[in-house]
């Protein structure tokens, strides 16, 4: 199947106007949905097409909005409280078959090196990793967003990483 100008027009016509990729591919006929997705991604056609509005309730949105603010404060806050802390045992070296419930399970090393062994600190409850490696496993949602600010990272973490 090739595109002419008629049906590109055509598909920019439509699209334009917020039908779906299947209505535009009946309506021109002879192309399936994807060669429509696939037509109007390369021609750069803007993805924010229209959509059904259902009937919405303005309470229910404002929960929602506050629901996640609430969820996104809840996980940066752990890790800040685990970043506030400033006493991090020392690491406890285990061999695989030496691990149990409540050692850190982060590996250091390469398997394949006769050095490489686990943290072996304890871990926290219902995580695998111990406060330490918790920061470097669990990374905030959105923190390529975010702007890392130099007082919101002690100088005293960049140490501990860097020694660990």
């Amino acid at each position: 199947m090739s595109w002419t100008e008629e049906k590109v027009t055509k598909l920019k016509e439509l699209w334009g106007k917020g039908n779906t990729a299947s209505q535009i591919a009946q309506i021109i006929g002879g192309i399936s949905r994807n060669a429509v997705i696939g037509k109007a991604h390369r021609l750069n056609l803007s993805a924010k097409i229209k959509t059904r509005s259902a009937p919405s309730n303005q309470n229910f949105e404002n929960s929602k909005d506050e629901k996640n603010i609430k969820l996104k404060r809840g996980r940066r806050s752990k890790f800040k409280s685990l970043i506030i802390e400033k006493d991090f045992e020392p690491e406890n070296p285990k061999q695989l078959e030496e691990l149990d419930e409540s050692s850190c399970k982060w590996p250091i090393g390469h398997p394949n090196e006769k050095s490489f062994y686990f943290c072996g600190r304890n871990s926290l409850k219902e995580f695998s990793y111990c406060k330490l490696h918790l920061l470097y496993a669990y990374q905030p949602k959105n923190k390529k967003d975010d702007i890392p600010n130099k007082e919101e990272v002690p100088e005293f973490i960049e140490k501990k990483i860097k020694s660990a």
